[in-house]
C-alpha cells in the first residue's frame, strides 16, 4: 500500500474484496485501518466486501472512523436501497456506532471472520486516476473535491463534499470533486451526506438497469462506475463493443444525477499499453473522464488520453473569446458554427485543463 501511495496515482483504492484471499481478510482489514490512522499523502478509498455478505460490517467498523478515509467503494450495488442503508450506517450517530467495538481491533472482535495472518496489503491496492501535466492529478476521482481522487473522478478522487448538488443545468458540468445536480437538493440548496463519500460499482445487468436510481439515491453518493469484468461475465459478452450500451447508460445516469462523469474500469493487461491507449480514447468518446489503473506504467497513458490536447485548448479558447464579443449564435471565420452549447463545452475543456 505504501508503494501505491507513491506511484503518482491521483487516488489509491484499497480493495478488501476481490484482491484479498478469504484467509487474509482480517489481516488486510487491520492493515488498512492502521494506514488510515493518519491522512495519507494522496486520497485513499476503500472497497469493502459484498454489501449483503458477512464481512462488510467489520470493514465499515474498521475504516469509517479513520481520518485518512476519503471514500468508500461499494461493490455489486443493485439498488438505491443498498446505498441508502450504507449511507445511514456510516453517518455520525448511525448504526455504525453499534459496531465501534470492532474498530478498536482493526475490524476484529464481534465481527471476526475466519483466520488471519500472512503478508497482504500490496495486492489489495488499486491506483486510480491520472496525473496532470504538472504532476498533479489529471483524473481526480469523483470522490474528493473527487475526487481523490486527485482524479477527473472517475477517481479516479477527492471528495465532492464542497460541490453543490442542485439541478443539473445545460451549461454546468461537474468535474471530479464537484456535484451539480441530483434529486436531493431543494430550491438549489447544497445538500451533502454527513458520512464518508460513497461510490457505487455497477457490476451486473440489474445494476445497469437501475443506474439512475442508484446514482441519485443519497447525497453521500458521489460517483458511479462500472465493474466491467463482473458485468462481462454476467452478460456473457466476449467482444468489448458488447459493453458500450451499458457504458453509455452509466455515463448518462451520472450526468442526470448531477455527478461527475464516471471513470473507466481497469485495463487488465498491464503490458498492452497500445490497447490501453485505444480503450481510453474510446472511453473518452463515450463520455468517461479518467480511469482506474492497476499498475503505475498505465498512469501516463491515461493522463495523455484524458487531458485536453493543445489543439483542443486552442479551439476552446477561440470559441470562448468569440462568445465574449457576440453572445448569440454565429459562425467563426473558419466556418464553424457556435452557440451556447458549443461555448459551454469549450468552457468545460478550459476548466479541465486549469484544474489538472
Amino acid at each position: 500500500m505504501t508503494k501505491a501511495l507513491a506511484s503518482g496515482a491521483d487516488v489509491v483504492v484499497i480493495d478488501l474484496e476481490d484482491a484479498v484471499a478469504p484467509d487474509r481478510k482480517e489481516y488486510a482489514r487491520a492493515a488498512t485501518a492502521e494506514l488510515l490512522t493518519e491522512p495519507p499523502p494522496v486520497p485513499v478509498h476503500v472497497r469493502v466486501n459484498a454489501l449483503d455478505g458477512p464481512l462488510v460490517a467489520a470493514d465499515l467498523a474498521a475504516v469509517v472512523p479513520r481520518v485518512g478515509l476519503a471514500g468508500l467503494r461499494l461493490p455489486k450495488v443493485t439498488s438505491a436501497g443498498q446505498v441508502i442503508r450504507i449511507a445511514e450506517r456510516t453517518e455520525p450517530g448511525g448504526s455504525r456506532v453499534r459496531l465501534a467495538g470492532c474498530a478498536a481491533h482493526g475490524g476484529r472482535g464481534a465481527h471476526r471472520e475466519g483466520g488471519g495472518g500472512g503478508h497482504g496489503g500490496e495486492e489489495a491496492v488499486e491506483p486510480a486516476g491520472t496525473r496532470g501535466r504538472d504532476g498533479a492529478g489529471a483524473s481526480r476521482c469523483a470522490a474528493r473535491g473527487q475526487g481523490p481522487c486527485r482524479t477527473p473522478a472517475t477517481g479516479t478522487c477527492g471528495c465532492a463534499a464542497d460541490g453543490e448538488r442542485g439541478p443539473a443545468s445545460g451549461s454546468g458540468y461537474p468535474l471530479p470533486g464537484e456535484s451539480s445536480g441530483a434529486g436531493h437538493a431543494l430550491s438549489g440548496e447544497a445538500v451533502h451526506g454527513s458520512g464518508p463519500p460513497l461510490y457505487a460499482l455497477l457490476e451486473n445487468a440489474l445494476a445497469v438497469e437501475q443506474a439512475y436510481a442508484i446514482a441519485s439515491a443519497h447525497p453521500s453518493l458521489r460517483g458511479v462506475s462500472i465493474g466491467e469484468a463482473d458485468l462481462r461475465a454476467d452478460l456473457g459478452v466476449r467482444q468489448d463493443a458488447g459493453l458500450d450500451w451499458c457504458r453509455a447508460r452509466v455515463v448518462v445516469a451520472a450526468r442526470a444525477a448531477g455527478l461527475a462523469p464516471p471513470a473507466q474500469s481497469v485495463h487488465p493487461d498491464i503490458r498492452d499499453l497500445e490497447g490501453l491507449a485505444a480503450s481510453c480514447a474510446h472511453g473518452r468518446a463515450l463520455g468517461f473522464l479518467g480511469r482506474a489503473a492497476i499498475h503505475p506504467r498505465q498512469l501516463p497513458i491515461i493522463e495523455r488520453a484524458y487531458l485536453p490536447t493543445d489543439r483542443e485548448l486552442e479551439e476552446a479558447e477561440t470559441v470562448v473569446k468569440a462568445a465574449t464579443v457576440d453572445r448569440g449564435a454565429h459562425a467563426l471565420p473558419d466556418g464553424r458554427f457556435i452557440d451556447a452549447a458549443v461555448v459551454a463545452a469549450a468552457r468545460r475543456t478550459l476548466a479541465l485543463a486549469r484544474r489538472y
